[in-house]
């Protein structure tokens, strides 16, 4: 967090300086592919591109700029943020920045699946070896690390089962070996879990859900500190990653409500959680804030508090009638994504993506995103939904 300042304020004066604004309150949209010079030793003086320096449209303008500077001022002891077209872009070339052929990565097995997709297949592909393990292992992921093991890669929550992992512990073992951690931050994004200061070298965000928090742009972040900055900056260059200004002045527009935002999301999800839970039609709910959570204490050890998505697990029935049961919601949108203002329910099914550990569950799967919707629509709709379920 900026020196001297609280979240709420860093949120709404992050990357407003005049450089970027000249004066006006939200950072202008600035549209660039070529930049003029006045003559030759200025262009040349232009290289190496870096932040705050116009050179190119693809390395930046005060837009991109002003909300790198924001996000990384949310994250006590970060060097830097680069910007990514999407949230899967970002994760990728995080890993490309620490990983080379012939290196193992350890990466926790409730890892969202396009993440174990990139790993499966490009990492394996450039000879790097992926070695999944359990997200409840702690501190004992050192017995798993070997001569050839470079990097840990945690998510925590995990995406679909929502599992908490010790992150300091496991980034107290990476450091003590020479490895270096990264974590998909998505859920509780800096405000509620402050990642680097509890011992991540590499944040990311798949900033079109939180971030941005209107369902309509996509990007991603990576923060990095001072050791893992200036490679991550070379290598996203030579990838050619690049945010557009609209996208980039939308999610920066998004980020002054976070606060605000992600407060409501826990009220309204802690309500329908607890509500489901004494459900008959309900087994379990998979909430980090219940006390019998997987990894419970060490989301109430490390967090700030909690965000609108978990899911809960059906008691019994198959999973044709636990689809019906998300066709028939009224409130609650069917799609792709979360983090929006609007409720979203899927079907999850995490067996079908486990092979470090065994996903075992009373009944079919449904995740939640709770929305800024009225929370009495929102559970009237989900009685109604389960009633019907019951009945099948």
């Amino acid at each position: 967090m900026t020196e001297g300042k609280k979240p709420a304020t860093a949120l709404i004066e992050g990357g407003r300086r005049k450089d970027w604004t000249q004066g006006i309150v939200s950072p202008p949209v600035w549209r660039a592919s070529t930049i003029l010079f006045e003559n030759v030793a200025e262009m040349e003086a232009s290289n190496p591109p870096r932040q705050g320096r116009l050179q190119y449209g693809r390395n930046g303008t005060p837009t991109q700029w002003s909300l790198a500077e924001a996000l990384t001022a949310l994250e006590p002891g970060a060097a830097g943020t680069q910007l990514f077209p999407s949230g899967v872009a970002a994760i990728s070339i995080a890993l490309m920045s620490v990983l080379a052929p012939g290196d193992e990565l350890l990466m926790v097995d409730s890892v969202y699946g396009p993440t174990r997709h990139f790993c499966d297949s490009v990492l394996a592909g450039i000879g790097i070896t992926t070695r999944y393990y359990d997200p409840l292992i702690g501190k004992g992921i050192e017995a798993l690390i070997g001569e050839r093991t470079r990097a840990i890669f945690l998510e925590s929550p995990g995406s679909h089962t929502f599992e908490v992992q010790d992150v300091p512990g496991i980034c107290a073992v990476a450091r003590a070996r020479g490895l270096v951690t990264l974590l998909d931050n998505t859920w509780a994004t800096p405000l509620l879990f402050p990642a680097i200061a509890a011992g991540v070298d590499i944040t990311i965000l798949a900033a079109t859900k939180y971030i941005v928090g209107h369902a309509d742009a996509m990007l991603g972040t990576v923060t990095a500190t001072a050791d893992y900055w200036p490679k991550l900056e070379r290598m996203s260059r030579a990838f050619g990653q690049h945010v557009g200004p609209d996208d980039a002045f939308l999610a920066s527009r998004g980020l002054r409500t976070l606060g605000i935002r992600l407060k409501r999301h826990e009220e309204s999800a802690l309500t329908v959680a607890r509500w489901l839970a004494d459900q008959p039609q309900v087994a379990r709910v998979l909430h980090p804030a219940f006390a019998d959570h997987p990894g419970h204490e060490f989301w109430a050890r490390d967090f700030q508090g909690a965000s609108g998505l978990f899911a809960f697990v059906l008691a019994g029935g198959s999973k044709a009638a636990r689809d019906r049961l998300v066709d028939g919601l009224s409130h609650f949108g069917i799609g792709y994504s979360w983090g929006g203002f609007e409720s979203l329910a899927i079907p999850s099914d995490p067996e079908r993506i486990r092979s470090a550990t065994r996903w075992q569950a009373e009944g079919p799967l449904v995740r939640l995103h709770i929305g800024l919707e009225d929370v009495e629509d929102l559970i009237e709709d989900l009685a109604r939904g389960l009633a019907a379920y019951e009945a099948d």
